[in-house]
């Protein structure tokens, strides 16, 4: 398928903040570099972070160091946000290493991040799977599968209360979205290690480069390198904003992430919704198959697409025919409903055919033998999904 703050921090000391490490810490019992120079080169970088850059006023800062061993410190920064509307905080997970020269720190989704978690001994195995993991090109090359569901129960409908909008409100990039209603539990998306960021705001770091954050959440497990499957419990929908920032009605902000910074959600699939921009901050939606849902409407959770699955759009309804061969000139084997899931096993080029995305010649051979235009397929790719046949 073709894609066309006001309050300025004390001293440095003060603001560091010891917090217990939950579960097993490899190396948490060795004499610590925990001191003002660690906490000051923390907010440093924190404060140098391309959304903090343009603030008016430097933001009040919160450093936690949760493991430390020898020259290693591990742990979150977070940027407080003003209690208002279009406001919330920002932060990362940082690992840092005392250096002749000073703290050398690197935060999640940067290349030295990654590098440091393959040496560091506070990192756990579980964690190095995920963290050690090198930044791949924006968007994974071109690639807008996530493997996510909705951030909530499989099979339940959650209203889309807000529609892609920036992490701190009507900032571009347009990297999130409100949901609510249903349970009003809020699960990972993906499977990935989970960090609490602050009160009611976690942080789950995934594979691909990809990372999910979930804020106002109320009753937010507390997590220190959990590993986390598709569907953990990370607490309820809230009006938290210990960090900053307005919450109005119970939701959770959910956005994405991708190599240490927020990316636009548009284009992405989650839950096998494809999210899509409106023409100014809040707006937009969501669309599976021809199916649309703005902002009010409901999202049902279908679940994660896998990277070798599609969702049929027939662009405006009805059935997408099967054929017996990668062209309109073989015989009909049948046909499948607009937003059906499909798997793709391989593909090659076939008659030429124009759907919601554009104009191509690839065909897809399906799980069953079949074979349909790709034309009429949401697969997240610009070309074959699972190889050439």
């Amino acid at each position: 398928m073709r894609h066309s703050r006001r309050l300025v921090g004390g001293a440095a000391a003060a603001l560091l903040m010891l917090t217990s490490l939950i579960g097993a810490t490899p190396g948490a019992a060795s004499a610590a570099p925990v001191t003002s120079t660690l906490t000051a080169a923390v907010t440093a970088k924190l404060l140098g972070a391309a959304e903090l850059s343009t603030s008016a006023a430097r933001p009040e800062t919160r450093v936690t160091v949760s493991r430390t061993s020898g020259r290693w410190a591990f742990g979150t920064a977070v940027a407080l946000a003003p209690r208002q509307e279009d406001a919330h905080p920002t932060g990362s997970v940082f690992i840092a290493r005392s250096e002749p020269t000073g703290w050398r720190v690197a935060f999640d989704g940067e290349a030295t991040f990654a590098a440091l978690a393959a040496e560091s001994p506070l990192v756990s195995n579980q964690e190095r799977g995920v963290l050690t993991a090198t930044p791949t090109p924006l968007y994974a090359g071109g690639d807008f599968r996530t493997g996510m569901a909705l951030p909530f129960g499989v099979g339940q409908t959650w209203t889309l209360t807000s529609g892609p909008h920036g992490w701190g409100g009507t900032e571009w990039p347009y990297s999130s979205v409100d949901l609510a209603g249903g349970d009003q539990v809020v699960r990972a998306a993906r499977a990935g290690t989970a960090y609490t960021m602050c009160q009611g705001w976690i942080r789950v770091i995934h594979d691909r480069g990809y990372s999910t954050d979930y804020y106002h959440l109320w009753n937010s497990i507390s997590v220190n390198g959990l590993g986390v499957g598709q569907g953990a419990v990370l607490g309820n929908t809230g009006t938290d904003v210990t960090c900053g920032g307005a919450a109005y009605g119970r939701h959770v902000h959910f956005g994405l992430r991708q190599n240490s910074a927020y990316v636009p959600i548009a284009d992405h699939d989650i839950g096998k919704w494809v999210l899509a921009n409106g023409s100014a901050a809040y707006q937009g939606g969501a669309r599976h198959g021809s199916a649309w849902a703005g902002v009010g409407g409901g999202l049902y959770n279908y679940g994660a697409l896998g990277f070798n699955q599609a969702v049929v759009d027939a662009n405006g309804g009805g059935a997408l025919t099967r054929r017996a061969g990668p062209g309109s000139g073989y015989g009909s084997l049948g046909s499948l409903g607009d937003g059906a899931t499909v798997t793709v096993s391989c593909s090659a080029n076939g008659t030429s055919h124009t759907g919601r995305y554009g104009t191509t010649a690839l065909w897809d051979r399906l799980s069953d033998g079949s074979w349909v235009s790709d034309a009429y397929l949401w697969t997240g790719v610009n070309g074959p999904v699972n190889g050439w046949c």
